[in-house]
């Protein structure tokens, strides 16, 4: 035992308790006295660890339901003392305050809380954390002679710096810096969440942006590489997150997700969780964040086997995305033919069909396997998890995020013939798809299943013309669904020299007469939604 760590003190204040054990007897081992409050204090006595409760340090109890028990001079004192400075150490003695050596706290689980269904505000409120932030962040401002502790992962560590002597300024350092990003993030999510629900409260529908804006996030991951192998990069999710979604996912197998998997699986999933509530199984294809196949079947195995024929050539190497949980079916047809995708996310996989997937592929040790969970009532659940964000250099976008829906009562027939009942059930599946796509976005789809994509040019006829050539004579017959209106009625004669039978877009160009006039002219039926999809 080193004799420079005799008769020191640690205070130990913990919600998450893993690893507080050990930790504690590893610092009674050393030679710390250690002191603790409520809950922490009777986990460690039945432990046998002996504890100096924090009523026994302030020579108060604590008060008003645990509000008030560390917010005390003997507390503070104790870990604010500037060890350099001599006339620190004479007040705090002067004082009868002992100096705390090591502050090891992480805080109420706020996020936990307020993610439990039907929470109550009074509930939310008791679990906002006074006393541990502010010893967390007396201790980090006075690193030099305190150590800060705010995770169970640093536990063994510091207890290795300990046992070897003395901590060195380095790991201080590093600990302060985690300590402050520690109580930022969680003052960021509990600011966040009070300003939407006290609007939820007094009744304010429309979304509340903050004058300053704090984001807390927490490291789920490195990544080998961002975008390009040049780059470095790393995987942060937000707390307390109850919509089904990557960031919560579980993987089940496969190698280490890379930056793109992420952000090409992210556009999966969010793209058929869009059919989440049909009756028939969805598939969804993904390519470079787009939608090159998208299907409904009467099963999982037909709705996929339906969108890698949307485009056979642009699925291999993709992602795919089911709406309910991949049966053996669905997994035979997979590996049945020559394909070949990054990863797949479900709701859930059945047990047999995890081998089928993982073992009769070259690829299959390699593939990536994503469990989110019931994908049904997703829109209640992300209707909590806040704005959507954008980077620019130098500053952030916040919007409210693209979950408007689009219903039959909604659509405005604006041309001679009204569309069909099927078509309108095709325009509505082809509407919920465009969304989805990079703008200038054009769908071409036919019995629920994506034939024809445009994406991402710069002007819409183009992208009319690349889902003409990518639908081929599978046009004829099928469905047009345009992001945003027409400048020009160049596109709808582009789509009805291919066939199309009917178009579901926003209207309000200046043109939109002689677009109406163009599809008047081919017998096509075409809605206005007066909504529109960009996605840059």
């Amino acid at each position: 035992m080193s004799p420079a760590v005799q008769g020191r003190r640690a205070l130990l204040s913990v919600s998450d308790k893993a690893g507080l054990i050990p930790f504690a007897e590893g610092l009674k081992r050393l030679g710390f006295e250690i002191i603790s409050t409520g809950g922490t204090a009777t986990a460690l006595s039945a432990a046998g660890i002996a504890v100096l409760n924090i009523s026994d340090v302030t020579g108060f109890p604590e008060m008003l339901e645990g509000r008030v028990k560390t917010l005390h001079p003997a507390v503070h004192g104790g870990i604010l003392a500037d060890r350099s400075k001599a006339e620190h150490m004479a007040k705090i003695d002067e004082h009868g305050i002992r100096p705390i050596d090591l502050i090891c706290v992480n805080l109420y689980p706020f996020a936990a809380t307020v993610a439990k269904p039907g929470v109550k505000l009074e509930e939310a409120i008791e679990n906002i954390d006074i006393g541990g932030p502010t010893m967390i962040r007396s201790a980090a401002k006075n690193h030099a002679g305190v150590l800060v502790v705010v995770s169970p992962d640093d536990y063994e560590p510091v207890l290795q710096a300990l046992e070897a002597g003395e901590v060195g300024i380095e790991m201080r350092r590093e600990l302060a810096a985690k300590a402050f990003a520690h109580t930022a993030r969680y003052d960021a999510y509990i600011s966040r969440w009070l300003a939407c629900r006290f609007a939820k409260e007094a009744g304010i529908d429309e979304p509340q942006f903050p004058r300053e804006l704090a984001l807390g996030f927490d490291l789920a991951q490195t990544c080998r590489y961002g975008e390009n192998p040049h780059q470095v990069a790393a995987f942060y999710v937000a707390p307390g997150i109850t919509e089904p979604c990557i960031a919560g996912a579980k993987q089940l197998h496969g190698k280490e997700l890379s930056f793109n998997n992420i952000y090409d699986l992210n556009a999966a999933l969010e793209t058929v969780k869009e059919f989440s509530e049909e009756k028939q199984p969805a598939a969804v294809v993904i390519k470079h964040t787009n939608p090159c196949g998208v299907a409904l079947g009467d099963t999982t195995a037909e709705a996929f086997r339906k969108a890698r024929e949307g485009d056979p050539i642009s699925a291999f190497g993709g992602i795919l995305a089911v709406t309910r949980v991949l049966d053996v079916a669905t997994a035979e047809e997979i590996t049945g033919k020559n394909t070949f995708f990054e990863a797949i996310v479900a709701p859930g996989f059945e047990p047999e069909a995890l081998p089928i997937l993982t073992e009769r592929k070259k690829w299959g040790a390699n593939l990536r396997l994503l469990e989110v969970g019931d994908l049904r009532g997703w829109r209640e659940k992300a209707a909590a998890s806040g704005m959507d964000y954008k980077r620019v250099v130098g500053g952030i976008l916040m919007q409210t995020p693209d979950h408007r829906v689009v219903t039959e009562a909604d659509l405005k027939v604006v041309t001679d013939r009204a569309p069909t009942a099927d078509e309108i059930a095709e325009l509505l599946f082809a509407w919920k798809i465009v969304r989805h796509v990079k703008s200038n976005a054009i769908v071409f789809t036919k019995d629920r299943k994506v034939v024809g994509v445009g994406a991402g040019q710069m002007n819409r006829v183009r992208s009319v013309r690349l889902a003409v050539e990518q639908a081929g004579e599978l046009a004829k017959g099928a469905v047009m669904a345009s992001d945003a209106f027409f400048p020009f009625p160049d596109g709808p004669e582009a789509a009805a020299a291919a066939g199309i039978t009917a178009i579901i877009q926003p209207g309000g160009s200046v043109k939109d007469a002689d677009t109406i006039e163009v599809a008047n002219k081919n017998g096509i039926a075409m809605v206005f939604t007066g909504i529109r999809h960009f996605l840059h």
